[in-house]
């Protein structure tokens, strides 16, 4: 790691290497506002440093995860000052964008010389554009996620499970690199006893309050075949939502839940689906890459135990897009002073320590440096897992699509009812409500 952190501080130039910021607008304390988890408490440490260098003291405002949406749409939507910076969700950039809340940021990078080229393509998309694919800027990439896998390489390495599995499905029993196989080995572990203990094959998103669900069936429906819309004409979604495709990527995520999952495993979102992970209850777990460096130092399930994966594939293969950019907030009156903070940041050795300390950096000359794929047992499966990524919608009305999608998706794949072509249908439906209502269609 030590030698791996030299290569990375190393691309730093003079420049930025430099122990002032110049030019820098004071302000004597700024406000950032994020969500409550591991990546939060990482940059509260790496903001020590932009601290040492401008006087100006950081101040936190952090939320769980369950709360953390309300929490700040509300502040951003009443026009509310506790927010100098936020590092929003990826799909609130739409709505941010057109009604006012984020700075936006051309100006300040073209005169600042911070470029989105140097970021990872698909996390200025994610986190920074709107209109999506057009050069508008409301967001500096701040936290590179993904959702992917973690399994128990242990287990998987015993020899006696190693045999029973060849002998029953003709391969080896190694990371899943199509849905296929994942069931297949979930099926394999599921009720079976290892140490004594009753297991379980996997822990698969669940959660039905915020966007728990939404997350983790995304990842099949798009291996399947599941589009948002026509390519061709936006908004237009019968054919594309609810394609043949889509139905059976739908149904083969019910039937991963039905057979493979814990007793208990109707409401799961990132939390829980760790803790069953770290409990020894599954062989393998479906989360966001941000949790894999705490489950990775886990006393019991790290270490050598602990192996990643990125999502498997189907007839295309895509992983569902997490992470957030950072803005500055319109009604901030510290706004030059934030701008100073995103300015920091955007800066090659900040964000080569911003890795080193737990964060997922987004800027390409820190993913790609010389040893980054070997500097953490996750790395790979991390960069694997950002080429393939693919996002729910942006739009300023995301929230009603996000908890049509919510109730569609929760009422057939956990309370059993109806059909999946049932719900595709009526999530299409739901859909263009929102659209006609918002004169898109």
């Amino acid at each position: 790691m030590q030698k791996t952190s030299k290569a990375l501080f190393g691309l730093a130039t003079a420049f930025v290497m430099s122990s002032a910021l110049p030019n820098l607008a004071k302000a004597d304390e700024l406000t950032l506002c994020w969500a409550a988890w591991d990546p939060a408490n990482a940059l509260v440490e790496l903001s020590k440093d932009f601290t040492a260098k401008t006087g100006t003291q950081m101040k936190f405002e952090f939320v769980p995860w369950t709360s953390y949406a309300d929490r700040f749409l509300n502040e951003l939507n009443s026009h509310g000052k506790l927010c100098d910076l936020i590092i929003g969700d990826s799909q609130w950039i739409g709505g941010s964008a057109e009604n006012g809340h984020y700075v936006k940021l051309n100006d300040f990078f073209d005169k600042e010389g911070i470029k989105m080229d140097d970021f990872v393509p698909a996390t200025v998309v994610g986190y920074s554009e709107w209109p999506k694919n057009t050069p508008n800027y409301w967001a500096l990439p701040a936290m590179g996620d993904v959702v992917g896998w973690t399994y128990r390489k242990d287990w998987f390495e015993k020899p006696e499970l190693q045999k029973e599995f060849k002998e029953k499905y003709g391969h080896d029993l190694a990371a899943p690199k199509t849905y296929d196989e994942l069931k297949q080995i979930a099926e394999f572990f599921q009720k079976r006893e290892i140490d004594g203990k009753t297991v379980y094959g996997a822990s698969i998103y669940t959660e039905r309050g915020s966007e728990g669900i939404t997350m983790g069936v995304t990842n099949v429906l798009y291996d399947w075949g599941f589009q948002y819309e026509n390519p061709k004409k936006p908004y237009e979604m019968e054919g594309f939502v609810n394609s043949d495709d889509a139905v059976k990527g739908l149904e083969f995520y019910k039937s991963l839940y039905d057979c493979c999952t814990p007793p208990g495993s109707s409401n799961v979102y990132m939390v829980e689906s760790a803790d069953a992970f770290k409990s020894g209850q599954v062989a393998m777990q479906m989360n966001f890459a941000f949790t894999w460096p705490g489950l990775y130092k886990d006393e019991k399930v790290g270490g050598d135990r602990i192996g990643f994966f990125p999502n498997p594939a189907e007839k295309a293969h895509f992983a569902q897009l997490g992470g957030q950019g950072i803005s500055v907030v319109a009604y901030s009156d510290k706004r030059d002073a934030a701008l100073q903070y995103i300015k920091w940041f955007a800066q090659p050795d900040v964000q080569a320590k911003w890795w080193e300390l737990g964060g997922f950096s987004c800027l390409n000359s820190v993913v790609s440096a010389p040893g980054f794929a070997k500097s953490q047992p996750y790395a790979q499966a991390f960069l694997d897992s950002m080429a393939i990524v693919k996002d729910f919608w942006a739009e300023p009305s995301y929230a009603s699509l996000l908890q049509a999608m919510q109730k569609r998706v929760h009422n057939y794949v956990v309370a059993g009812n109806g059909t999946a072509k049932e719900a595709l249908d009526g999530l299409v439906k739901d859909w263009s409500d929102v659209f006609k209502d918002d004169g898109k269609i």
